[in-house]
């Protein structure tokens, strides 16, 4: 339910990925705070990631998101994101599995100093 999702308040820095087939969705960096209590995207990672349907449900027009691959029901889309895109993919985190970014490519805290830059030589 809302507000109570794994990854809504998730800020580790990564991959969201269909939970059920592994297809990657969304980058950590396009993730935002919508206030909707729903892990809440501003892009896809690929525009062939996801596919779009119509949902009626409920007596309301929404458009549904659902992986590409598999087709598993992953949210609903809206039109009142933040810039560049204007879009909120709004995804359940049941539907989400998350790959934490390559630490030795991340540059943890200050530590993007090379072993040239401290003196140090590497063996």
């Amino acid at each position: 339910s809302a507000f109570e999702g794994e990854y809504t308040h998730h800020k580790a820095q990564g991959i969201y990925k269909c939970v059920v087939c592994g297809t990657p969705l969304f980058k950590s960096e396009t993730k935002f705070d919508s206030n909707s209590g729903w892990p809440s995207f501003y892009d896809v990672i690929s525009p062939d990631a996801i596919t779009f349907n119509d949902d009626f449900s409920y007596g309301m027009h929404r458009i549904e998101i659902s992986c590409s691959q598999c087709g598993a029901h992953l949210g609903h889309i809206f039109d009142d994101g933040p810039r560049p895109t204007g879009k909120r993919y709004c995804t359940n985190s049941a539907s989400l599995s998350f790959k934490p970014a390559d630490k030795s490519n991340a540059g943890e805290g200050s530590g993007n100093t090379s072993p040239a830059q401290t003196g140090k030589t590497e063996l």
